[in-house]
């Protein structure tokens, strides 16, 4: 089956919270939540300084996304991109979407100029993991930290 990637549109935010919904319900620190996801979306989308969203569409519809944040680096001195969700849809899975979405967001990166990508993965997430690790992410000596700022 035939699969295209391109940039998302407004009009494929409700397909992308339905994707979101599937990821966070799976990661430990997330909860689905259409109304918080459709405002971060809206954002990224209407705003190409602040990162892009790639899409991937079959026979069936979206069945995949990544999206990429932005940043500079003072370490690097330049820019820098953070990977921040991605998702292939579970019918999906094991088709080679994921390598897709991922390659091609790795060549945007590239192509913005940006020195680094940056992901987090659950630590108990050992398949995401090693699907990185095929495409040349290695793990970090940096330890993740979070403050909340919500009430």
């Amino acid at each position: 089956m035939h699969t295209h990637i391109e940039h998302a549109s407004p009009a494929d935010i409700p397909d992308l919270c339905v994707l979101l919904s599937l990821l966070f319900a799976q990661e430990a620190e997330f909860t689905p939540n259409t109304q918080a996801q459709t405002k971060g979306l809206t954002q990224i989308i209407h705003n190409p300084a602040l990162g892009t969203i790639l899409v991937a569409r079959n026979a069936d519809g979206m069945v995949g996304m990544v999206s990429l944040l932005f940043s500079v680096s003072t370490a690097l001195g330049g820019k820098v991109a953070w990977l921040e969700d991605m998702v292939v849809a579970p019918q999906a899975r094991g088709s080679g979407i994921g390598s897709q979405l991922l390659t091609q967001a790795i060549a945007l990166a590239r192509s913005q100029g940006c020195k680094r990508i940056t992901l987090l993965t659950d630590g108990n997430n050992a398949a995401a993991q090693h699907f990185y690790a095929q495409h040349g992410f290695s793990r970090s000596e940096m330890l993740p930290m979070r403050l909340s700022l919500d009430d």
